[in-house]
């Protein structure tokens, strides 16, 4: 009685101060065989996160549900990523991601969009924050294997500033001023292009034709599109 009044109490301080948003995803009556007969018990996946940048995913087993919903819980807060998004609305670039037989691709949207994905992906999507999106699950129809795929693929998300630091330049001001920014536009396809192409293409958040983005100007953003005269193009430059 002790130990179950103390776990209302933790859940009780826990719903005062909900940092996190939680979304229950599935929810399954499992058995384990032992000598004696069978052990019946409830097995729960959940999404965890804050909605603003952050999301994980566990799994917990239980002979209660409410206990078993707890532990998922509790594991997926252990193992939170952190996702950058653009405008704080969609992702940055089109990725695709993959675990076992699953496969999911997910494509930024414009403005307006709403979130087009299946339930699993659907709560990934809302838990991370992302307003956003087009995602299609090619694989698996196992919430399991999507929500992994969708995770894997997130995690190989890449901003503009992160590319730019990976290549050497911090792109910051030191002295606290408004950096100058410029205008690039997407004038070719990638298609048939090499991956370095691609990568860099994706890098600079350019995925379609005649499509613009803002950026700094600093130096390793003018490597990239340097590096790729064919596909970009500096539209505008403003100090």
């Amino acid at each position: 009685m002790a130990e179950r009044d103390n776990r209302r109490g933790r859940r009780e301080e826990r719903d005062e101060n909900p940092e996190f948003a939680d979304r229950l995803v599935a929810i399954n009556r499992v058995s384990k065989t032992v000598k004696g007969g069978k052990r019946f018990g409830f097995a729960a996946l959940v999404v965890v996160g804050d909605q603003r940048g952050r999301v994980g995913f566990g799994k917990g087993k239980a002979k209660e549900v409410p206990e078993a919903i707890r532990k998922a819980t509790e594991q997926a807060k252990r193992g939170l990523i952190r996702v950058p998004l653009r405008d704080g609305r969609t992702l940055h670039h089109d990725i695709e991601g993959r675990h076992g037989a699953g496969r999911v691709v997910m494509r930024t949207a414009v403005p307006g969009t709403g979130i087009i994905a299946g339930g699993p992906m659907r709560a990934v999507f809302e838990m991370l924050g992302v307003q956003d999106v087009v995602a299609k699950s090619l694989g698996s129809q196992n919430p399991y294997n999507m929500i992994r795929a969708t995770i894997d693929g997130l995690k190989a998300e890449a901003s503009p500033r992160s590319v730019a630091s990976r290549r050497g330049a911090c792109g910051r001001n030191r002295g606290g001023l408004s950096m100058a920014t410029i205008v690039v536009k997407q004038i070719g396809s990638p298609i048939r292009r090499p991956a370095v192409q691609r990568a860099t293409l994706k890098g600079l958040g350019l995925n379609k034709m005649h499509r613009t983005r803002e950026l700094e100007d600093t130096p390793a953003v003018r490597g990239m599109v340097n590096s790729i005269p064919h596909l970009v193009q500096i539209i505008e430059e403003k100090k």
